[in-house]
């Protein structure tokens, strides 16, 4: 599955969101669902509604959970949403698989009141903390199993799972340079021919969270930090002037095509790539660069006028139990839980070990500097890369 860097399709979702005529309000559909006197719009827990059997049942009675940017490839989500509605009897919709974490945040704005408005969302961290005012706090029954920097203390937005940027090349095709492991090695003067037109990222660094983060990943490789990501735009300046780098969204069949041999991106998006091209052929090798290391985590958050409140807040429940945060894992990310799982013995271990190997430690930014950071990109990619 691939995210496609999230990028344009705001005006798809609000497409979308034009074709249904109704219009409900989260508090209304959190009422009548089970014909209980529980507004789960409101509801900051399980318990505070109840207990997860009134939110089970409240959620069936909703019938539906209205989804958004979520490829059924990426991070194995359509498992996960395949399972959920096996167990549970809710139709999910998907509105724009394809789209970035700023889609995201434009259709909780502008479908305010829709039916068709997103229940829920998964965005970077970076589109998570300045819109907290979208959001409605709530806080899933594994809370303490997930990491006091990984989420908000209220509730209003919290990490499901997340990875290291990585690097990924088909041989095959940059021959007879080798594969690049590191941000280093795109830029010897040896093989810039051999990469030419060949290094993409998952979008534009300004509205897809995977971009951006290969920009600060970048960053740390060229003496940048996580208070300075600049010398990550420098960087992919760079490359640009060299001809090397590809403004095309990576995706599984432009790899398989010859088009984006080189991908920066998330870990689990490379590894996701490699596994599926295995079977037509391609070796694609996927390398956590060295000389850059950064991870990061996408973030969960209920729509604040969430249209299916109680399925909303039914549906972090099961992300963030064993069975959805090792499906996560399956998925080659990372779950915001692994600790707590890891000293429980409830992870899986076969998914475990399939995940990259990672040596050292790294730092996550914090909410200051991830805004920042964002600022900076927003007003100096275009300028930086003409």
């Amino acid at each position: 599955m691939h995210r496609t860097a999230k990028l344009a399709c705001a005006a798809a979702a609000v497409a979308l969101a034009a074709t249904a005529c109704s219009s409900s309000k989260g508090s209304s559909a959190g009422d009548s669902a089970a014909g209980s006197k529980t507004d789960w719009s409101k509801a900051t827990s399980a318990t505070a509604g109840g207990g997860m059997d009134a939110l089970v049942a409240a959620a069936k009675a909703e019938g539906s959970l209205n989804l958004i940017t979520i490829p059924a490839t990426w991070a194995n989500y359509g498992t996960i949403m395949k399972d959920f509605q096996a167990k549970y009897g809710i139709k999910i919709t998907d509105a724009n698989p394809n789209g970035s974490s700023g889609d995201e945040i434009t259709a909780l704005q502008h479908d305010k009141g829709l039916s068709s408005a997103p229940d829920v969302v998964d965005v970077g961290n970076s589109h998570a903390v300045p819109y907290t005012s979208l959001f409605a706090d709530y806080k899933v029954s594994t809370w303490s199993d997930i990491p006091a920097d990984l989420k908000d203390s209220n509730g209003a937005w919290y990490g499901d799972y997340g990875g290291y940027i990585s690097i990924a090349c088909d041989a095959a095709k940059v021959a007879p340079a080798p594969c690049p492991k590191t941000f280093a090695d795109l830029l010897n003067p040896a093989y810039t021919a051999d990469y030419k037109g060949k290094v993409a990222m998952s979008g534009n660094p300004t509205t897809a969270n995977a971009a951006f983060s290969a920009v600060w990943a970048a960053a740390l490789a060229n003496g940048g930090s996580l208070s300075n990501i600049q010398p990550g735009i420098q960087y992919f300046a760079k490359l640009k002037a060299n001809g090397e780098y590809n403004p095309v969204t990576d995706t599984e069949s432009t790899i398989q095509s010859g088009a984006t041999p080189i991908t920066i991106d998330w870990e689990f998006n490379n590894s996701q790539f490699a596994s599926d091209l295995k079977a037509k052929g391609i070796d694609l090798t996927v390398s956590i660069p060295s000389d850059g290391h950064y991870s990061a985590f996408y973030d969960q958050a209920v729509n604040k006028y969430a249209p299916h409140p109680a399925a909303a807040r039914l549906w972090e429940e099961y992300l963030y139990s064993t069975v959805g945060q090792n499906d996560f894992m399956g998925g080659f990310a990372r779950p915001s839980e692994f600790t707590a799982m890891q000293s429980a013995g409830t992870l899986d271990a076969t998914a475990e070990k399939n995940l990259p190997t990672v040596t050292g430690t790294v730092a996550i930014p914090t909410s200051a500097e991830q805004n920042a950071a964002q600022a900076a990109l927003t007003s100096g990619w275009a300028t930086a890369l003409g």
